[in-house]
């Protein structure tokens, strides 16, 4: 039997209702104000099988956050277009996958989100930059870290905050005026 014609086991479906009860908990009401209890209640199970699967709030939020940027190959584009192609790479990943906006809700309250989101931008943001500029890591960190600031800003602002001019603002109109932006903190000196 394959593992793809292998029946489910019970214990696989209740960790992925578990998975899935935390996200919409942690996306509704952030790290610190999601409970055990309440995320259990949501997967219709008891509160101890949380514990038994994930053993703390804080390893079954680091499961649940999982998130991969995805960033493109910019080397396959022309220079002079990399910057608003991350821009619009931002956008289609925060509108395809609520993860990211939770872990930005979370990370302003929380530690361990904001660890979370230090190391996912560290992780995928930094590699690329440097394989794109050519510098050092820690030349490439700083331009990362740029990127990451504006980008987390305006998600804040239009998924978060949910500014009105931000919000209103066409996407389009946005990737056009950041676009010159993080292009400058790809290559600018």
């Amino acid at each position: 039997m394959t593992d793809a014609s292998r029946p489910r086991r019970r214990s696989d479906i209740t960790k992925d209702a578990i998975l899935t009860a935390a996200r919409e908990q942690f996306a509704a009401s952030g790290y610190q104000a999601a409970t055990v209890r309440a995320i259990a209640a949501k997967a219709g199970i008891d509160p101890a099988l949380v514990i038994r699967y994930f053993g703390t709030k804080q390893n079954l939020f680091a499961l649940a956050a999982k998130f991969e940027l995805r960033l493109p190959d910019l080397s396959v584009i022309p220079k002079t277009g990399a910057g608003a192609a991350l821009v619009e790479h931002f956008f289609d990943r925060w509108e395809g996958d609520d993860t990211l906006i939770v872990l930005l809700r979370s990370a302003a309250t929380s530690e361990p989100a904001a660890r979370r989101m230090r190391s996912i931008f560290a992780g995928q943001l930094v590699p690329i930059v440097t394989r794109l500029t050519g510098e050092p890591r820690a030349r490439a960190s700083v331009r990362a870290g740029l990127i990451s600031s504006q980008m987390l800003g305006v998600a804040f602002c239009r998924y978060v905050l949910k500014l009105p001019a931000v919000v209103r603002t066409r996407r389009a109109a946005l990737v056009r005026r950041l676009g010159p932006t993080i292009q400058r903190y790809l290559f600018d000196a």
